[in-house]
């Protein structure tokens, strides 16, 4: 995991970017570590931050997209996405937009500083993660997602409001698959 925040998350911070780390990477800070090549990142950017993510990010240390596509992606109210790959360790990053997504805006708002391998780093609270873990499971059936999610209830169930995720799971279509974990999750599931 050091190798993707000297990629990724050192210079995000450097340049005072807006940002918050979730996935694989704030499953494992929340619950048990895995092997991951990838860094999930929730990204502020408009059109007069995107020089500044460029510069972050020179060429040809990065792959980044033509600043026209980001320009693009930063005009999307949802779902705007590109990846950054590290070329020297093969390392990427997938950069989801905030835009007008309300789930990714509470991120923001409660976001929690963390030590990451002696950089403090902004994370995605663990009830957005096992949220997006959930409706990743539900779009792609991968187990990884309940995997994770099992892992962070194991470890930081304390610190988890289960009542949010239990409310924002119904306004998301999710209760059904919120409501199945939470009856499987005992010691000998996890």
């Amino acid at each position: 995991m050091t190798d993707l925040v000297e990629a990724f998350i050192r210079p995000l911070e450097s340049a005072g970017l807006s940002y918050v780390i979730t996935g694989s990477v704030a499953a494992m800070v929340y619950g048990e570590p895995r092997l991951t090549n990838d860094i999930d990142l929730i990204l502020e950017l408009d059109e007069s931050s995107v020089s500044i993510l460029e510069s972050a990010f020179p060429e040809p240390d990065y792959y980044r997209p033509p600043t026209e596509l980001i320009l693009i992606e930063t005009a999307r109210s949802q779902r705007g996405h590109f990846n950054l790959l590290h070329n020297d360790s093969m390392l990427k990053a997938d950069v989801y937009l905030v835009g007008a997504d309300p789930l990714h805006r509470w991120a923001f708002a409660k976001h929690r500083r963390l030590d990451l391998g002696g950089v403090t780093a902004s994370f995605a609270p663990p009830e957005y993660v096992i949220l997006r873990k959930i409706q990743f499971h539900k779009e792609g059936g991968s187990a990884k997602h309940l995997s994770d999610i099992r892992s962070m209830l194991a470890e930081s169930g304390d610190m988890i409001d289960a009542a949010f995720i239990a409310d924002q799971a119904g306004k998301l279509g999710l209760e059904d698959s919120w409501t199945s974990l939470l009856e499987n999750h005992t010691p000998e599931n996890l």
